[in-house]
């Protein structure tokens, strides 16, 4: 995991030290409900660290990402493919968010340059497509 996150870090264009959590479904729902405050387990949380002044870069820090493991195990199996991959889908949309992407509020933005790097680095549909395809599907349903 660690030469991916590597290969995904040079392909976003992020600086800095990453640090990754893998985590349980418990623990990322306190995560999100202590910073985000929502009282739910997801997927993937990003916390970007804030700059620091006179810092050389090799001592950067870009931030961490937290992964709840368990949410992962289910997304892949759903999606047909293993958690090594799914992984590694979460982890590129934690970095794209420390990169200060954010798909909630960038029309679009954060959701082409995942798509553009998941072809990059040979990953399936991300977690926007994912979230749109269910959107779409809801919808169609509605009279």
């Amino acid at each position: 995991m660690g030469r991916h996150l590597g290969d995904t870090q040079t392909a976003v264009g992020l600086l800095g030290q990453v640090t990754v959590l893998l985590t349980t479904d418990a623990t990322i729902r306190d995560l999100n409900r202590r910073f985000r405050g929502k009282d739910e387990a997801t997927d993937v949380l990003s916390f970007p660290a804030k700059p620091l002044q006179h810092t050389k870069p090799a001592e950067r820090v870009a931030g961490d990402v937290a992964i709840s493991v368990e949410m992962a195990r289910k997304q892949a199996a759903e999606q047909g493919h293993a958690l090594g991959v799914e992984l590694r889908v979460l982890i590129l949309h934690g970095l794209l968010h420390l990169a200060g992407y954010d798909h909630e509020t960038d029309a679009g933005r954060m959701q082409r340059r995942e798509q553009q790097l998941r072809a990059k680095l040979g990953l399936p549909e991300g977690l926007i497509e994912r979230a749109g395809a269910v959107r779409t599907k809801t919808r169609r349903r509605k009279p």
